[in-house]
Parts: structure tokens; C-alpha cells; sequence
């Protein structure tokens, strides 16, 4: 799980930079943290033209490395693409598909996603990018699933972000992959952002809500994070939002982009990971209980589905390591 300090993460920077995008990737790993106690990444900007490179915001960059700089990368980000309409340089693709087949992990952040599908690196794998290009992509590159509604996607060595500042999100959850869920919750913390957001959750809100529904749902979507025991209907949840079931369904889906009893089940799949986290010596079974799941068996059916793990693997990766799970 953890990496050493000879990881190395190589952010392209390109004319027309993508400003905020390339700054998610600098804040992650051009800081050092020796207050995480981990050997972190090393980091290094390489430029795909010579500079001074022009970016967003009337700033300009100067990259100290050149392309060659792909060929020693562990990791590659591509933060943004100055046109999804322009096809990248035959050098920066023949450089993508050589990191790729050696073994390297592509990452890409918005529109950064049509530099990897031009590399031809994500026939048959799952993406997402910017809900304003999914179309436009899925056109393109057809043999590329594309996740419309994702925040981020995890295909193991290639990893997918939508706009802007889901690639925190993504970049968090790679930390949280390399070094665990203590480390990536700590950067999280530094960085002021939520710790942990799920790939699956919706990009954005197609219609905005009422301010009064709004408060509503947020009232009741916070009363069910904290009483995740309690037994949830459609019906229940209805009548403690004052909505009708209809009017609960389609507020749900407006603003997360699933049904409220998905939503639920998504919610006791968060507790019962932190639980199998920081409980290392609870019982699956007691972690059912108290996600409200209802049983063991329930819990590791659910579990599988949207966590693609099961409960002792997810706790034998991302568990703390201070005693034994008692099952």
C-alpha cells in the first residue's frame, strides 16, 4: 500500500495551462508533509512545449523538465487539455502509451481525459470527464465507457476525474490507496475538503432546488448519516421531510443522482468502512448492526456491490493495524 520516496508523480504543463486544475495537482504533491510521517511522493512539472508557457488567469509557467521526464514517472496527471477539439502532439502520445505498457498509472483531471483516449489507453475501460464533454467524448472515442454522472473513475492504472474540483477527489482517493485512509484523511484535513467522497456521486445538480426543499432534503439527508441504525423507508423519510414519496424521489435524484434508498445504502456502506477502518477488532457482524444493515449477510451483498471489495479485504488493505478482526 505505502509508497517510497522513489514514487514519482510528473504533472504535464502545456500552453494555455489549465490553471486551477495543475494547482490541485501541485497542492497534493509538490508539499512536503513530514507531519504525515510517510515517505511521500517525489514530484516534478515536465513541459510539453518550451516556455514561458501561457496559463490560465494571464500567468505564465516555466516547466524545469521536458517530456523525457514521462519515461522515469510512476505516475503521469494530466490536469485539463487546452481544447478537447485539438489532438495532443505525437510525442506527448507515444510517451502516454510507452509510461503505460511499462507499467506507469495514468491519471487525468476535465478535459485531460481526450489527451489519454488519443493515446489510446482507455478502449474498453470506464471514464468520466466534465459532464459538458461526456458526449462529446463518448462520440469520439466509442470504445470508451464513459460514466456521465461519475465524480471520479478507478480502472486501477488509469484514473478519471470530472471537472475542476473533482480532481481532489480523485487525487485524495489515490492517496487514500497508497497510503491508507489515515494519511489520505489527514491531507484532507490540511487541504480544508471533505475527506472521502464516493467516484459514484453526482457531478452536479441539473435543476436548482427551492431554498426551502433544499433545506429540507439537507436536514434529512444529515438526521440519516446520524441515525444510520434506524430502520429507512421511502415512506419514512417522506413523512419526516413533510414531502410527499414523489416529491422525496425526484429531489433525490436531483441532487445526487440516485433514488433516496440507494442513497441510504451508499450512506451504511460509508459508516461501515470507517467502522472496518478504525474498529479493527469489531465483528463484521457488529458492523452490520450498527451501518443498519440489518445482517451480516445483507451488509457483505451491499458492500460488494458498491464498494467492489469485500468487508475483510476493504479491512485487511485500508484497516489499522493495531490487533486482529474478531469475525
Amino acid at each position: 500500500m505505502n509508497q517510497s520516496t522513489d514514487h514519482l508523480v510528473v504533472a504535464l504543463a502545456y500552453d494555455r495551462l489549465c490553471t486551477f486544475e495543475f494547482g490541485c495537482v501541485t497542492e497534493f504533491f509538490a508539499l512536503e508533509r513530514p507531519e504525515l510521517d510517510v515517505d511521500w511522493y517525489r514530484f516534478a512539472v515536465c513541459a510539453l512545449e518550451r516556455g514561458p508557457l501561457r496559463a490560465a488567469g494571464g500567468i505564465t509557467v516555466e516547466a524545469p523538465y521536458t517530456l523525457a521526464m514521462l519515461d522515469r514517472a510512476q505516475t503521469i496527471v494530466i490536469p485539463g487539455w487546452r481544447d478537447a477539439d485539438e489532438l495532443p502532439p505525437a510525442p506527448l502520445l507515444n510517451k502516454l502509451r510507452a509510461a503505460y505498457a511499462r507499467g506507469a498509472r495514468l491519471c487525468s483531471i476535465c478535459s485531460g481525459v481526450f489527451v489519454l483516449a488519443a493515446a489510446g489507453v482507455l478502449d474498453g475501460k470506464r471514464v468520466t470527464t466534465h459532464w459538458r464533454y461526456t458526449e462529446r467524448l463518448q462520440r469520439r472515442y466509442p470504445d470508451v465507457i464513459v460514466e456521465p454522472q461519475a465524480l471520479y473513475v478507478d480502472e486501477g492504472r488509469i484514473l478519471t476525474s470530472a471537472g475542476s474540483a473533482a480532481g481532489l477527489d480523485m487525487l485524495l482517493h489515490l492517496v487514500r490507496r497508497d497510503h491508507g485512509p489515515a494519511v489520505a484523511n489527514r491531507v484532507a484535513q490540511r487541504l480544508v475538503v471533505a475527506p472521502h467522497r464516493e467516484g459514484g456521486q453526482a457531478q452536479f445538480v441539473p435543476r436548482p432546488m427551492p431554498p426551502d426543499e433544499a433545506s429540507r432534503l439537507a436536514q434529512l439527508m444529515d438526521w440519516v448519516r446520524a441515525n444510520p441504525k434506524r430502520e429507512h423507508s421511502v415512506e419514512s423519510l417522506a413523512a419526516r421531510a413533510s414531502m410527499s414519496p414523489r416529491t422525496l424521489q425526484r429531489q433525490f435524484r436531483e441532487a445526487t443522482g440516485m433514488g433516496p434508498y440507494e442513497w441510504v445504502l451508499r450512506e451504511r456502506v460509508a459508516v461501515a468502512r470507517d467502522l472496518l477502518e478504525s474498529r479493527p477488532r469489531l465483528a463484521i457482524a457488529r458492523i452490520a448492526e450498527l451501518a443498519g444493515f440489518g445482517s451480516e449477510e445483507s451488509m457483505r451483498r451491499h458492500f460488494r456491490r458498491i464498494a467492489l471489495t469485500s468487508p475483510s479485504a476493504y479491512r485487511a488493505k485500508f484497516g489499522t493495524r493495531s490487533g486482529g478482526e474478531t469475525a
